[in-house]
């Protein structure tokens, strides 16, 4: 295990509230207590494969005592897949060692963090993981930072259009993020009191969606609201924007709002519209509860750095901190269980 002078971060895939957060309490704790050099990586893997003359800046205390309830990273981020071309993952392990980097902590989702647990595996690169993604589904912890905002952004959208409409008589369809995992929607779904919750982990009734509004036609309710994940399937796969692919192979997601509110509206003949909700569940200031959890987050990374627990990931198990194997952590997605479901469909009407 080589001894560690500099600590790197970087911040991978998508911005989630939060991030912010996590750099702070690394900073402070690895460069005030432990006496480390700290430089952030810009742009996610990008710094590391294709580095650019600002690619690396010096963290101080100073430099990120503020920067707690600012959204987004300050690190900038990329969608960039080290493993995607043959070769390339060794370059980023030989970009460490000339930007002198002895040890990493990467903060990012299941993309991300897969990228950290191979280079460890494979170079044995002294990586920490921290979990972040809105869609709250990575395995090992109760919940990841960025979560709670997006939840609270959702809900706030779907009352907010509420009474657009009641005032309209209109089926309003709210499209939210979670391709794989319906975390986002479920929770906004059930805080807003949707009408109708879908998420990916179950297959929509069409009959039943639609019987359920001229139901609530006939006792004079001619509007409701429907909550639905970017991620559900109507017929035999993904609604997507374009054939395109990312790095780590996901196709761009979008249109299910649309589809879904046009489906709607030709089975019971009330005006239905859709709303996407889009980048906006990610932006803008983290609740207080993501500001905690990022900042208990990073001083946790900061100790398993100092205490050399490489390859592994910083996760909320109950109301305590620890560490678990990266393996673990990215093993497999964390779906919503049926019965939290259950919980939503009580109040569908």
């Amino acid at each position: 295990m080589a001894e560690v002078r500099r600590v790197g971060m970087l911040t991978g895939g998508g911005d989630a509230p939060g991030l912010n957060g996590v750099i702070r309490a690394v900073t402070t704790r690895c460069a005030q207590d432990y006496g480390y050099e700290v430089v952030g990586i810009k742009r996610g893997w990008k710094g590391l494969l294709s580095p650019e003359p600002d690619s690396v800046m010096d963290l101080g205390v100073e430099d990120v005592r503020y920067i707690l309830q600012e959204g987004g990273t300050i690190l900038g981020s990329s969608r960039t897949n080290p493993y995607k071309n043959e070769g390339d993952a060794e370059k980023v392990v030989k970009q460490m060692e000339e930007f002198g980097i002895d040890a990493l902590v990467a903060i990012g989702g299941d993309d991300t963090l897969g990228v950290a647990k191979r280079l460890h595996d494979d170079f044995g690169t002294q990586v920490i993981g921290c979990p972040k993604t809105i869609d709250n589904d990575l395995s090992a912890t109760d919940t990841t930072f960025g979560y709670d905002t997006a939840v609270t952004i959702a809900t706030d959208a779907i009352d907010k259009l509420r009474t657009t409409a009641k005032s309209h008589e209109r089926v309003v369809v709210v499209e939210v993020m979670g391709r794989h995992a319906g975390w986002i929607t479920w929770g906004a779904g059930v805080a807003s009191a949707a009408n109708v919750t879908l998420i990916p982990e179950v297959e929509p009734d069409m009959d039943a969606i639609a019987d359920l509004f001229k139901q609530r036609a006939e006792r004079g309710e001619k509007w409701g609201l429907i909550a639905v994940s970017e991620g559900v399937v109507l017929s035999d796969d993904y609604i997507t924007q374009s054939a395109e692919r990312d790095e780590f192979g996901h196709v761009q997601l979008g249109g299910i709002g649309e589809t879904l509110a046009k489906e709607v509206e030709e089975r019971t003949g009330i005006e239905t519209r859709h709303v996407v909700l889009g980048h906006l569940q990610r932006g803008g200031t983290p609740t207080a509860y993501d500001r905690i959890l990022s900042t208990r987050y990073g001083l946790r990374a900061a100790e398993a750095v100092k205490n050399g627990e490489w390859g592994s990931m910083v996760a909320l198990r109950g109301s305590e901190i620890v560490t678990v194997s990266l393996a673990e952590a990215t093993d497999e997605t964390k779906t919503v269980p049926e019965d939290l479901y259950e919980a939503a469909r009580t109040f569908f009407g």
